[in-house]
């Protein structure tokens, strides 16, 4: 079984310590922090830019993912890029020009990595799925966090994983404890975690431990 990487976001994260509450899930033993970024357009929130994601670079070493919740989406990547993310995501409804979205990614020297909303057919990936990195499997409705898992998520991860047995299969949305396993044993690789990491009663560390114990 390949690592189960988990990736905090510091879409739940205080932002008024961010550098100190990114350090907190470096220490803790995260494998990479995720920035979501969000236009009031594609998904109804506003949330981080650039400037955020270069704040993010300052205060680790990690690895950093981009995951674009805006619409047109090729017209941002060069500004996350140059922002420090190492890998930039892109919804597949967001953009009438995947292909050439995914290719400017890693002309850009980043990884590329495209999500798919809850009632997205998995079919939408078949094309793309040689040319990427890493699909995200969103778990909830994207736009705020805290939202509840939706139930049937672990059968579509099976799905993804029938079309590809290769590309990182990344899961987002109501991840915790509980969730994680089931999305695991579907084929998820990759864990984004907001609230159970960032809002876990006893600190970053003890909601990232949480987690990798249920994986044991």
């Amino acid at each position: 079984m390949p690592r189960i990487e988990i990736v905090p976001s510091i879409l739940s994260a205080d932002v008024g310590r961010l550098a100190e509450q990114v350090k907190e899930a470096e220490a803790a033993g995260a494998d990479r922090i995720q920035v979501d970024v969000m236009d009031g357009h594609f998904v109804p929130n506003l949330t981080f830019g650039p400037g955020v994601v270069e704040a993010v670079r300052r205060a680790t070493k990690l690895p950093i993912e981009a995951h674009l919740m805006v619409d047109r989406p090729e017209l941002f990547l060069e500004a996350f890029a140059k922002s420090g993310a190492t890998l930039i995501e892109v919804q597949v409804e967001a953009t009438s020009s995947l292909y050439r979205t995914v290719q400017t990614i890693k002309e850009l020297g980043a990884k590329a990595g495209v999500a798919i909303n809850p009632a997205t057919p998995v079919e939408d990936l078949r094309e793309i799925l040689p040319y990427i990195d890493l699909v995200n499997v969103m778990t909830v409705e994207p736009g705020f966090g805290g939202q509840k898992f939706i139930g049937r998520s672990p059968e579509k991860i099976r799905r993804v994983r029938a079309l590809s047995s290769e590309v990182e299969i990344e899961v987002d949305g109501g991840i915790d404890a509980r969730t994680a396993p089931l999305v695991v044993a579907a084929g998820a690789t990759v864990l984004v975690a907001g609230n159970s990491v960032y809002g876990y009663k006893g600190g970053v560390a003890a909601g990232i431990k949480a987690i990798r114990e249920a994986l044991d």
